[in-house]
């Protein structure tokens, strides 16, 4: 079938993306779904930092490939041997298929999947096949989703079945910033009542870290960055405290602020200056967390005489720590009965002929969620 999506073909193209235009709309061939695999119309994919990172070159992907992972859709078709969905299903999609027979998934890590990992770096369907042509040649997957398309086909395992009444808009991004941040706090960290906190990074993720903070009963909550805009809203959604990152003193603030420094804090700002603001605004004996994904060359200096004289932890989180099929429907359920506020993260919505400027927007962070509707 033809389909309409947004395609990048080459990496590091320079600002604005208005202008040099990363992702241009093509129209491709989409094969039908083989063997485990399903058809499904997307109705609503968020513009994410992961998708941004393949754009500026801070994650190199297999080009030409259709970006897009976090989003939420619709089963029209089936291929064979899939015997527990049916067409007319609600799905999120899921960015690291979990094959359930490697070592990690068998361990309840499925993050972790091997086949789900070596899928996603060849920019296949965890099957190791391509779905996607342009002009008859091969079109990369992005992490098994490639959501950016008014059509996508995927493995069974890239998805979890829904709510029909959830709003694909709200249900998109379950499939990322939610699993994601709050995954951070509840299952990577686990936060228990009473902490501080302090989250680096206010962007969808670091949101919903803010939010899955204050549903684990922390006693404070510091929000921490450069846009004063991102600290107002974080301080709508509950954090006790906002700090701008730009302050010369803000660590000595956040200090101040909790005694010492935070049981945990959490970087979602994909720097390696966030992360080391991160490390410095964590107490001793306390526990530093990253879910995000600078330039692989951007490393950080760690002090070891530091790390163990003051028992730290440096942990990092990759989609929450979840097991994508039990947490979704529990975080959905949080959402549902107005305990996990999701909705309160969506900017506006767009069409694929607005993609480039809408990344112009996430780049600038001037923005949280854009939702896009093919």
């Amino acid at each position: 079938m033809k389909i309409r999506a947004a395609v990048i073909h080459e990496m590091e193209k320079p600002r604005p993306f208005a202008t040099s235009k990363p992702l241009v709309i093509e129209e491709l061939d989409l094969d039908p779904p083989g063997p485990g695999e399903i058809l499904v119309r997307i109705r609503a994919a968020g513009l994410c930092h992961s998708d941004l990172s393949t754009i500026n070159g801070d994650r190199p992907r297999q080009m030409p490939m259709v970006l897009g992972h976090e989003a939420a859709g619709e089963v029209v078709e089936l291929g064979p041997n899939v015997r527990d969905m049916a067409v007319g299903d609600h799905v999120i999609m899921v960015f690291v298929p979990n094959c359930g027979h490697c070592m990690p998934c068998m361990e309840g890590r499925p993050a972790l999947c091997e086949p789900g990992f070596k899928a996603n770096g060849a920019g296949t369907l965890l099957s190791g096949a391509t779905r996607l042509k342009l002009r008859g040649k091969p079109v990369f997957h992005h992490v098994g989703v490639s959501a950016f398309a008014d059509y996508a086909v995927v493995a069974r395992e890239s998805v979890v079945r829904i709510d029909k009444t959830l709003p694909f808009e709200a249900a998109a991004l379950f499939g990322c910033a939610v699993i994601t941040g709050a995954g951070a706090v509840i299952n990577t960290a686990k936060v228990p009542p009473g902490s501080t906190v302090a989250v680096v990074g206010l962007g969808g993720v670091g949101l919903m870290s803010l939010l899955a903070a204050k549903l684990s009963g922390v006693m404070t909550t510091v929000a921490i960055d450069m846009l004063d805009d991102k600290l107002k809203l974080a301080k709508q959604l509950g954090a006790t405290h906002t700090v701008n990152a730009k302050d010369p003193r803000c660590v000595e603030i956040v200090k101040d602020l909790t005694s010492g420094g935070v049981d945990f804090a959490f970087e979602m700002a994909s720097s390696v200056k966030a992360l080391e603001l991160a490390y410095k605004v964590t107490r001793r004996g306390g526990t530093t967390v990253t879910a995000s994904l600078p330039h692989p060359t951007h490393t950080m200096a760690l002090p070891g005489t530091n790390l163990v004289a003051e028992e730290r932890t440096v942990k990092g989180s990759y989609v929450g720590s979840c097991v994508p099929a039990r947490d979704i429907p529990r975080f959905i359920s949080l959402y549902q009965q107005g305990l996990l506020p999701v909705d309160r993260l969506l900017s506006e919505r767009i069409g694929l002929d607005e993609i480039n400027a809408g990344f112009d927007k996430l780049a600038d962070g001037g923005t949280v969620r854009q939702i896009l509707i093919p």
